[in-house]
């Protein structure tokens, strides 16, 4: 047994590595005692550099590790890539925030939390036992309460992290119920095993439907799927954007690879068709398809819908974040190799378009003080790069050519057109119609509405670069998107084979 834990150690190197940094970090302001506030940041950014180095090294690696409670695998491989890319970018992004600055005696812990999040969405994404999926969930939620209340000099910031308290403590308590009653019925936590107990067919069906719900309830208040989504709008305005750029990429990104793991793993009978295939074989008479497909549907209306009187930037993108999730849901109602390969290349079109979208409107915000649409008026005249650096990030977002966002919308309709759920690519559609109509009032803003002060607004180089390195993928890889493709599809390939 000891012999067996030692081996597994070796596969979890990036998360070793980010919990050093994370003490590292927190003690940063104790030994430099306050001569280089940004020390805490560049410690962040070496934690993410040195983590992916060794994230490099498992490439092609596929071991479930300590008795099958974590998973080393192409799929979590992918995510972690994603993370860290994420990571790197938040932190930079919060060297340039005003709204940092009135904290940044506390620039150590803020950053630790950075990299405390970082690890619980590592977790998430190799997570294959029950327990092991709540308590990263849990990891990621505590540091993104602390992080969403971090500017307390901010009555919005207070606000936020306590609804997302409420709301968090709400919703995991209510799957950690579900998962006891999954133990209770099948005596088992591995996800692999809780399969074969499925298989078997003795499980009270009743039983079984109401403890996967409650386990969906918890996974869908992570990914702000409707009507788990309450909290996201008001989390979003009241964190900083820094912040609430994290939550909208990481956190997501770690709720959907959990529950991707979860469904995949859990509910196909191997047994009856190969994995690859993505037959909801077990609960024949249960249609997941139409619950998951259902949650998709409002999920992207409802965020879109309210986008539309949405005044506030963040806000807007809070909503718009939420019917991004609905989109990418549409993938996991196939539960095929094709809908989830579709999903991994929509979450890296997902992290340019949307860190992209909230960089531009922190820069804003460091020159206005407000978030407020109205302060964009005549943006192309005052500050053109950055205005078409934002409109770049807003049509991808819609999923408008020549944009990396319609390659993602456009593999997620095909995977869904090849199925019964034509009607659900449907709706896709002509939720993606009716995003552009706020995506648009933001653009005609910027160029068709005359400025109040004609002010120029100028940016540094160094500002204006990474614009550039955030608007060169998001058109660069719809000409030439082959290699994220194969990725994708490599890292779906593996997945779930022990």
């Amino acid at each position: 047994m000891a012999q067996t834990i030692l081996q597994s150690f070796r596969y979890i190197l990036p998360e070793t590595t980010l919990s050093v940094f994370f003490v590292l970090t927190l003690l940063s302001s104790i030994v430099i005692k306050g001569r280089d506030k940004f020390a805490p940041a560049y410690l962040a950014l070496l934690a993410f550099i040195i983590t992916g180095a060794f994230v490099f090294q498992q490439v092609g690696v596929s071991e479930l590790i300590f008795s099958g409670m974590y998973a080393v695998d192409p799929f979590s491989w992918f995510f972690k890539i994603i993370f860290l890319i994420t990571g790197i970018l938040i932190v930079v992004f919060s060297l340039q925030s005003n709204e940092l600055e009135s904290a940044s005696t506390k620039y150590p812990e803020y950053f630790s939390l950075i990299i405390s999040l970082t690890i619980g969405a590592f977790f998430m994404a190799g997570a294959s036992n029950l327990l092991m999926m709540y308590l990263s969930l849990e990891l990621v939620s505590i540091s993104s309460y602390i992080l969403s209340g971090f500017t307390k000099e901010n009555a919005r910031a207070d606000e936020a992290s306590i609804k997302y308290v409420i709301y968090g403590a709400f919703s995991s308590g209510l799957m950690l119920y579900g998962i006891s009653l999954i133990y209770g019925l099948t005596g088992q936590t591995n996800i692999y095993a809780l399969n074969q107990s499925l298989s078997a067919g003795s499980v009270p069906r009743i039983t079984i439907l109401i403890a996967i719900v409650l386990m969906l309830v918890g996974l869908g208040y992570k990914i702000s799927a409707v009507p788990f989504h309450f909290w996201t709008p008001d989390v979003y305005e009241g964190a900083p954007i820094t912040v609430t750029a994290f939550l909208s990429v990481t956190s997501k990104a770690a709720g959907f690879a959990m529950l991707i793991r979860f469904f995949k793993i859990s509910f196909i009978d191997i047994s009856a068709a190969p994995m690859a295939s993505g037959v909801w074989g077990i609960f024949r008479g249960l249609q997941w398809n139409d619950i998951i497909a259902v949650l998709s549907v409002l999920t992207m209306t409802v965020g879109n819908l309210v986008a539309l009187w949405q005044t506030n930037m963040k806000r807007l993108l809070a909503y718009s974040s939420i019917a991004h999730a609905g989109y990418i849901l549409m993938g996991l109602v196939t539960l095929s190799n094709e809908g989830i390969t579709a999903m991994l290349l929509y979450f890296i079109a997902y992290l340019l378009m949307n860190l992209g979208a909230f960089y531009v409107v922190m820069l804003i915000a460091n020159k206005y003080h407000t978030e407020n649409l109205s302060e964009y008026k005549g943006l192309g005249y005052k500050s053109p790069y950055a205005a078409f650096s934002l409109t770049v990030f807003l049509f991808s977002l819609t999923g408008i050519p020549p944009t990396f966002g319609f390659i993602g919308k456009f593999y997620l309709f095909s995977a869904l057109m090849k199925t019964d759920y034509v009607w659900l690519a449907i709706v896709g559609v002509i939720n993606s119609v009716i995003s552009l109509y706020y995506y648009v009032r933001v653009v005609r803003n910027m160029y068709l509405v005359q400025p109040d002060q004609a002010t120029a607004v100028g940016f540094d180089f160094g500002t204006n670069l990474l614009m550039t390195l955030l608007v060169i993928p998001n058109i660069l890889l719809m000409l030439y998107f082959a290699p994220v493709l194969d990725w994708a599809q490599q890292s779906v390939a593996m997945f779930g084979l022990r």
